[in-house]
């Protein structure tokens, strides 16, 4: 399939939200509550992707475009956000691949890889030398993608509630 790598546009929001929503059903089954994966809403997350545009102070969105297909893939990326709980107030600044999906039909094409490497080349722009993303520990397809295109897993991990169940995420950096 064809497509281009491109800023989103506010138009985009409603094929966003669909990727979003099935790349979650798809990367999360088994791990995540089924009862939590089925409620999620791509109308309401299009509509909190909109209300958030523009998008402030080097945060970014990318969209894999294919035509006529529409958007079949996205990132989000920008400055890391730190945790209080995890992260030294003194530590130097770095960016992050806040979100990376593409549609299950096309997981395996290369343009996941395709997105992280735009993403990374736009990071290395706005000055970022190094670059961290969080993964759900249990996703070990997703891992192995961030370990593949470099990232190395830190002794650093989180714990987030996804519809009344603990899920754990590691993080993982590159330079």
């Amino acid at each position: 399939m064809d497509y281009f790598i491109r800023e989103l546009t506010e138009a985009d929001a409603e094929g966003v939200a669909r990727v979003r929503v099935a790349g979650w059903r798809y990367a999360y089954r088994g791990i995540m509550p089924q009862s939590h994966l089925d409620a999620l809403d791509p109308a309401a997350f299009a509509a909190r992707l909109r209300a958030g545009l523009p998008r402030p102070d080097g945060r970014a969105d990318l969209v894999a475009d294919a035509g006529a297909a529409g958007v079949i893939g996205w990132a989000a990326l920008g400055p890391y956000r730190p945790d209080p709980r995890l992260d030294p107030p003194d530590e130097d600044p770095c960016g992050e691949l806040y979100a990376l999906y593409v549609r299950p039909d096309v997981v395996g094409t290369g343009l996941g890889r395709a997105l992280t490497d735009t993403a990374l080349r736009l990071l290395d722009g706005l000055g970022h030398r190094r670059v961290r993303v969080w993964a759900v520990a249990d996703n070990a397809r997703a891992r192995r993608f961030y370990e593949r295109a470099g990232f190395g897993a830190e002794p650093v991990t989180r714990t987030e509630d996804v519809g009344g169940r603990p899920v754990a995420e590691v993080r993982h950096t590159r330079p």
